[in-house]
């Protein structure tokens, strides 16, 4: 009993401890965030950068985005695209929506090329060339299922001054979220390749654990 009490008590002292220490280390990743976005903000007005396509400003923009990517922690990942020497506003910013579909399917294919390589072949075998047309089907079908799954944060024009525009768009993609979409893609794609459905189990583990 008497020990007992003694772990109580030193559970209810320690208990403040841990608690100013959590709040300090909070205070001092805000006061990080809030570093980054000042720095980032300072260096678009810099470079001639403009909120596109909102009644937001460019600073409340910045600020929505950075807390939504710090209440996601690990669950969340920033993807951007990027469109140049456009004429059209409208057209650079769908130019750049696209461009980040394909950063990103193109990220997550060269990812799963890797674990394959690694994992799969590491001991000398090589893969069948069937592997490269499975490989680029998976590009495809992530480049097609992500667009769903990608909350779009804010995006941001500048003038060339040469009678063009450049565009950047930049999303937040939850990976729970992406993981899934992935997954879709993967099954499409094992539709296509023979030599990918001999090691289905393995590559979907993949898959589904990383991009």
């Amino acid at each position: 009993m008497k020990k007992l009490l003694y772990l109580i008590t030193t559970l209810c002292l320690l208990i403040p401890c841990i608690q100013a220490n959590g709040a300090e280390l909070d205070k001092k990743t805000q006061k990080a965030l809030k570093k980054e976005m000042k720095d980032k903000l300072k260096q678009y007005k810099k470079e001639g950068w403009q909120i596109f396509g909102s009644t937001r400003t460019l600073e409340s923009a910045l600020e929505k985005h950075y807390t939504k990517l710090e209440e996601l922690g690990d669950d969340g990942h920033e993807t951007a695209g990027i469109a140049t020497k456009c004429k059209s506003k409208n057209n650079g910013y769908q130019l750049a929506i696209n461009n980040a579909c394909i950063t990103y399917a193109q990220s997550a294919g060269s990812d799963l090329q890797g674990r394959v390589m690694s994992d799969i072949f590491a001991d000398g075998a090589e893969a069948s060339g069937e592997f490269e047309h499975f490989y680029a089907a998976y590009e495809r079908q992530v480049q097609k299922e992500i667009r769903g799954e990608m909350e779009e944060s804010f995006s941001i024009l500048r003038d060339n001054g040469d009678g063009t525009y450049e565009i950047q768009s930049f999303f937040i993609v939850s990976e729970s979220a992406a993981s899934k979409a992935r997954m879709r893609a993967l099954e499409n794609a094992m539709k296509e390749s023979e030599a990918a459905q001999l090691y289905a189990d393995k590559i979907s583990d993949f898959v589904r654990n990383g991009k």
